[in-house]
């Protein structure tokens, strides 16, 4: 049985919870039908304590397959509720951080679960390496052959925590999975509004990470794809792991304080944790000053924040100046920079005599990019409270939709204006902000580090370009910066993004927040290989597309990356490799490449 709470008279993109149990409750009706859904997911509790691992693999297969079966619908049902014609380019975003997404989490997950029931470490094989400050490092993509050439050119390694050493990584990763019986009640899972991979890959880590059962809970915005989710997650509805239910506000409130739910996990903003954790209004704000939260269970959360481009200073040709421009405009506007992970402030250096030809391209690459909706409820007037912030701010695009505010020194002199707001406000729309700091070389990086960790609210995600000969000469000291930035993934030539789209990544904000000040959330999710603890995901990239990366030294095969918002095959590239991600094989690679270079 699932069940289905109506949405009732709360709007798409509405507060996906409620603050108590008594604000805002569900009908009596609506509440005998919660009970009873926790009802059976209490046996299903029992029923997935005795499903041992191979009888999870081959469940896992089978949601693999009801995925493949469903990823036309999801993305066609995704493109229309962000109001996409079937024929743009931008439903290539909907095929990648869709159903792809989901069906490489799905694969990676049933290999690390065939490692621990064979008695390995899902890290056998894997060559574990040092990190500054004695870190272990360890290396999570590629982690297939064909990762090796369908991302050539891009890597991501974890970095532990200070002092845990290699035999402790090696023992501890699998999580619930080294004892599948010890189960941990019912999680709830309340879905994000914005990526559509989101709500089922956090699922899928209650799961198999934490053996937790699962009642998920849709954000309203995304409520047309109910339909969708229950076919594509239907093996675990039917094997009693998983419930989905639809509503506002007063429902995820109602499981958010049942006694049958043993753990909330919320992807989504700081202000509706909060409202979770401590209850909304005033008495809210007093329950978070006084550290006393509402909430009587452990959360975990992905909340976002303010994520940073570190532009470090070096010689630049006219192409890198116009691909790494378009770059930054693909991290704000993507899904029409409606993601946590959006960048939103660019830092470049004052002393860097292309900054002004940077700039220029910056704008260039904003005004350019195609035209999309800003479909995200409350995103004009999101826009519209940046220009009031930010008076100077530069209206971009042909119907003035982008946002781009040059804050100078950032002291409110000159042409800049005061960077506070922007620092400490998450737009979660078109809004790119530029900070200018002094300095070159380590000088200006450590300074820039400086200025992320204290001034800019969040610590997701972060991203720093640098060209290889500039690399070069800094040596040492850019992995110390590296050690020093305190984010949870940061990307250097590349965007954070792809940290959340490996799903051998663990991602989360950097560790050491709390309830009380979340910041970007806590705890990790995805994070296939099941890493217990880990400190930070590093993602690199190569700073210019093939055929320029090879003549600049750099052996990567990787053209303009299809996430770009200027990528012409986005939407061909997108339905191929995920086709390719339904049934990998070397035969169908070719077309994956063919698409990808009409970038």
């Amino acid at each position: 049985m699932t069940v289905a709470v109506p949405a009732g008279s709360n709007p798409a993109g509405g507060s996906p919870v409620g603050g108590s149990p008594a604000a805002d409750r569900p009908s009596a009706a609506e509440r005998a039908e919660l009970d009873a859904l926790l009802a059976e997911l209490a046996e299903g509790e029992r029923r997935w304590a005795a499903t041992p691992l191979a009888e999870r693999v081959a469940l896992l297969d089978r949601v693999h397959a009801a995925v493949a079966a469903e990823a036309e619908s999801w993305v066609r049902t995704a493109s229309r509720i962000k109001q996409l014609p079937a024929d743009s380019p931008f439903t290539g975003e909907e095929w990648m951080s869709g159903p792809y997404a989901l069906l490489t989490s799905l694969d990676a997950l049933a290999r690390t679960l065939r490692a621990v029931d064979a008695g390995r470490s899902p890290l056998d094989g894997a060559r574990l390496g040092q990190a500054p400050g004695g870190r272990v490092s360890i290396p999570v993509l590629p982690f297939t052959a064909h990762d090796r050439l369908l991302l050539n050119g891009f890597s991501a390694e974890v970095w532990m925590p200070p002092q845990v050493d290699e035999a402790t990584v090696r023992r501890q990763a699998g999580l619930g999975a080294l004892a599948p019986e010890r189960t941990t009640g019912v999680g709830l899972v309340l879905g994000a509004g914005n990526i559509t991979a989101i709500a089922p890959l956090d699922v899928l880590y209650e799961l198999i990470a934490h053996n937790r059962v699962v009642v998920l809970k849709l954000n309203p915005t995304l409520g047309d794809l109910e339909p969708v989710y229950r076919r594509a997650l239907a093996p675990l509805i039917e094997h009693g792991v998983l419930r989905i239910v639809a509503g506002g506000g007063e429902v995820g409130g109602y499981l958010a304080h049942h006694p049958g739910v043993a753990h909330v996990h919320i992807t989504g903003s700081l202000a509706t944790h909060d409202v979770v954790a401590f209850g909304p209004g005033e008495e809210g704000r007093a329950r978070k000053a006084a550290g006393t939260p509402l909430l009587d269970k452990p959360m975990t959360s992905e909340l976002g924040g303010v994520s940073p481009v570190i532009v470090v200073p070096g010689a630049w040709s006219e192409a890198d100046l116009r691909y790494q421009a378009e770059h930054i405009v693909t991290q704000r506007l993507h899904n029409s920079g409606h993601n946590c992970i959006a960048s939103q402030l660019v830092v470049v250096s004052s002393d860097w005599p292309q900054r002004e030809a940077f700039l220029d391209r910056l704008r260039t690459a904003l005004r350019r990019a195609p035209a999309r909706p800003a479909w995200y409820p409350g995103s004009a007037q999101r826009l519209a409270d940046a220009a009031a912030a930010h008076p100077g701010a530069e209206w971009q695009g042909a119907e003035g939709s982008r946002l781009l505010v040059d804050l100078g020194d950032g002291r409110g002199g000159g042409e800049g204006t005061d960077a506070s707001v922007l620092e400490t406000t998450e737009y979660f729309a078109p809004v790119l902000g530029v900070l200018s700091l002094p300095g070159t070389g380590a000088d200006f990086l450590d300074r820039a580090v400086e200025t992320a960790n204290r001034d800019l609210v969040g610590t997701l995600g972060a991203n720093i370009l640098v060209d290889p000969a500039t690399l070069k000469g800094l040596g040492r000291a850019f992995d110390d910066a590296l050690a020093a930035l305190r984010y949870g993934t940061i990307a250097v030539n590349a965007w954070t993004a792809l940290g959340f789209l490996a799903a051998t990544a663990p991602w989360g904000a950097f560790p050491g927040h709390t309830v009380d000040d979340a910041q970007s959330g806590i705890g990790v999710v995805h994070n296939a290989l099941l890493i217990d603890g880990p400190e930070r995901t590093i993602v690199r990239g190569p700073f210019r597309p093939c055929p320029r990366s090879l003549a600049g030294g750099e052996f990567a095969l990787f053209p303009k990356p299809p996430w770009f918002v200027t990528a012409r095959s986005a939407a061909l590239t997108g339905r191929r490799i995920t086709r390719f991600a339904m049934k990998p094989s070397w035969a169908r690679m070719p077309a994956v490449f063919a698409a990808a270079y009409r970038a």
